[in-house]
């Protein structure tokens, strides 16, 4: 591929004398070698320009290069062109239909013309699967189960009754969808008494949720991710959750039951939710945040329990004085005492 088309397909403009360069993939600027596009979004790694092999590389609209072996791509965001130029360098495969013998698929179950399922996959009764969906070796899908187009679904996977799945969602490697929502009461001997977990999950088009992930079905309505939302590994969804459009929820995130999270917000590692709690549109919560109250919109929170960020920072340098605290009122207790001292009648 041309320079120039590479340019005009991730929204960048290159020099007019660098437009018939070839280049014939993507990759960081450490591993890119002669022919290939790279990128810098992070200053700093700005040193690293001058070491990498690559012929083009996507940088900011204002960088100045001092090389003159290398061709820029200008863009408002050298991460995202360079993610363009991933996928263009890396296209999906065309879809192959397969039924593997070993597959277990229930008589009520009907299935597309244009479908995938390998070997020892479990279908159960009614349900519905969209065209091209992908089922990988061991994935289990009980009762009444809708699977939309073109979704994905990974080996190991269990989708249980009543879920919903839209289309072009990818599952993960031993994701669990719609277990039973972790609700009891105690009844009057102080025993535990399940609660029956009635609801459904619904997962919408464009959701990516990673490997050994949870999400549990609602005790009454439904747990619902909504569309574009995308969940790193080993996170926990609990009941009646609801996940807003294009969130990101880093590995090891919880949600306890009920609780929301509004479009955009990102949740970094390890973060916690609180029950009945909810975090508005495009907040942001730093790994390990815990958080126990509600969470405006917009606000940029870390720690336990959360706080707003700039405080936080400036709570961590206050704490790291911390120390010298007892040494210092020792030494003013000292001096105290001299001060305090009852005087000799010859002084």
């Amino acid at each position: 591929m041309k320079l120039s088309e590479l340019a005009e397909l991730t929204g960048a403009t290159c020099n007019p004398d660098d437009s018939e360069i070839d280049i014939a993939g993507a990759a960081g600027l450490d591993q890119a070698q002669s022919g290939q596009v790279t990128f810098l979004s992070n200053p700093r790694y700005t040193s690293r320009v001058n070491d990498t092999s690559a012929s083009a590389i996507y940088v900011a609209e204002d960088f100045e290069l001092a090389r003159k072996d290398v061709a820029l791509l200008r863009a408002k965001d050298p991460y995202l062109a360079f993610t363009r130029a991933l996928i263009a360098f890396q296209p999906k495969r065309e879809f192959e239909s397969l039924l593997d013998p070993s597959a277990v698929i229930d008589s009520s179950t009907r299935l597309p013309k244009e479908i995938f399922i390998d070997a020892h996959v479990a279908i159960g009764k009614n349900c519905e699967i969209g065209e091209r969906v992908r089922i990988h070796p061991n994935a289990t899908i009980y009762d009444n189960v809708t699977i939309g187009d073109d979704t994905e679904i990974h080996s190991g996977v269990a989708i249980r009754d009543g879920s919903v799945i839209g289309r072009r969602v990818i599952i993960h490697n031993n994701t669990v969808i719609g277990a039973d929502g972790f609700g009891f009461a105690k009844d009057e001997q102080r025993r535990w008494l399940k609660i029956p977990q009635t609801g459904r999950v619904v997962i919408e088009d464009d959701v990516e949720i990673g490997a050994g992930t949870t999400i549990d079905r609602a005790s009454t309505g439904e747990t619902r991710i909504k569309r574009g939302a995308k969940l790193d590994n080993l996170v926990q969804i609990g009941h009646s959750c609801m996940v807003g459009e294009d969130a990101l929820l880093c590995a090891q995130v919880g949600l306890a039951g009920s609780s929301r999270v509004g479009d955009r917000v990102i949740l970094t590692g390890q973060v916690g939710i609180g029950g009945h709690i909810t975090v508005g549109d495009d907040a942001i919560l730093y790994p390990q945040s815990g958080v126990p109250n509600d969470v405006a919109p917009g606000e940029v929170l870390v720690g336990t329990p959360a706080f707003e960020v700039s405080a936080f920072w400036r709570a961590v340098a206050v704490f790291k004085k911390l120390g010298e605290v007892p040494k210092r009122l020792r030494a003013l207790e000292k001096r105290l005492d001299q001060v305090e001292k009852p005087k000799s009648p010859e002084q």
